[in-house]
């Protein structure tokens, strides 16, 4: 049933994640089982943040596609626009722990790669189709988000994005996160910078990571990224792991992020991108924006899993409206945030 006060929907590939034991993979003798994909993420992230949110995907017709359905509706989001794909299967990925033994096929400890297995998936076949049938529960929406793994997946699926841009938009926003990954792109013929700029172009709240965009674009540089696409009203520019520069409108506001201590990476830029687009839809100021983007990304950065567990809403409230002496001071740790003097 679709929910009648869905404020956003996410547009993108969900994946079952397996997820090895620490060491050479092959020498793994089981996989903890988890769900992962970008627009998942944010959108898990959204629901957390009280935004009721919808998924618009496709998985295959098989206990992976299954669980992914499930595992989103568990955590609050609307799964009624996603399709079940009986020809192809429900995209995965392999994450591979390491241990820090130094045996030659062995990460460092606490170093993590991903091996994706999603050619031909049931979300490669997304298509302009899908966003019909999905018309609902997207005339409704005040935000839709998807990212560049999204175009990247087929042409069809480029197709769709490049229909979503041209919705008419009735006040409703567009968000694009760049989500650069050149596997994808090596499969295709079309010019990735090309689609890419273009989605830019046509959206109101882009994400970039600086190293991403410098790979792109050939700029790394917010200011001059700033100058590159002066379309979207929202530009956030993730320099490294240190600020995020925001552009909203004329103004410009860089934040720097939290101290910290990093468990895993994986995830964070969504949780960032889930984070900022709720404190965007609840209203609240330009700073807010990003310091609600930056504790997201923490909850990620010091968790487990690729889905962020946030701390409760009150709580990144009450720390989002801190004085910049308290922020810069502030060291995030699970379940126990504590402002401390970080430069003792």
């Amino acid at each position: 049933m679709i929910q009648p006060t869905t404020r956003a929907v996410t547009v993108g590939e969900g994946l079952a994640v397996l997820i090895a034991a620490p060491g050479p993979l092959e020498d793994s003798p089981v996989f903890e089982r988890g769900a992962g994909g970008a627009e998942a993420n944010v959108a898990c992230v959204l629901s957390q943040l009280g935004v009721p949110t919808g998924w618009l995907s496709r998985v295959g017709d098989d206990g992976f596609g299954r669980y992914l359905v499930r595992h989103l509706a568990d955590r609050g989001v609307d799964t009624s626009t996603v399709t079940v794909d009986p020809a192809r299967p429900t995209g995965v990925y392999v994450k591979e722990r390491g241990s820090g033994s130094g045996r030659p096929a062995d990460l460092a400890a606490g170093a993590s790669r991903m091996l994706y297995y999603r050619t031909g998936s049931a979300a490669s076949a997304l298509s302009p189709a899908d966003l019909t049938a999905a018309a609902p529960v997207l005339a409704q929406a005040e935000l839709v988000h998807f990212s560049g793994i999204t175009t990247a997946l087929s042409p069809s699926a480029t197709e769709l994005t490049d229909a979503l841009l041209a919705l008419p938009r009735r006040g409703h926003l567009i968000s694009f996160d760049l989500n650069y990954r050149p596997a994808l792109w090596s499969r295709r013929t079309e010019s990735a910078a090309d689609i890419l700029a273009r989605h830019i172009g046509g959206s109101d709240v882009v994400f970039l990571g600086a190293d991403e965009a410098e790979e792109v674009f050939g700029i790394g540089d917010a200011d001059r990224l700033r100058t590159a696409f002066p379309q979207p009203r929202h530009l956030i520019v993730k320099n490294d792991k240190h600020s995020v520069t925001g552009f909203l409108g004329a103004d410009r506001l860089e934040v720097p992020a939290l101290t910290l201590e990093v468990t895993e990476r994986i995830g964070a830029g969504d949780a960032f991108a889930g984070g900022y687009l709720a404190a965007l839809l609840q209203g609240r100021p330009h700073e807010q924006l990003l310091r609600f983007g930056h504790l997201c990304a923490a909850a990620a950065l010091t968790g487990t899993g690729d889905i962020a567990d946030l701390p409760p809403l009150p709580t990144l409230e009450s720390l989002a409206a801190a004085t910049p002496s308290e922020w810069s001071a502030l060291h995030y740790r699970p379940s126990l945030l504590v402002p401390e003097n970080v430069a003792s």
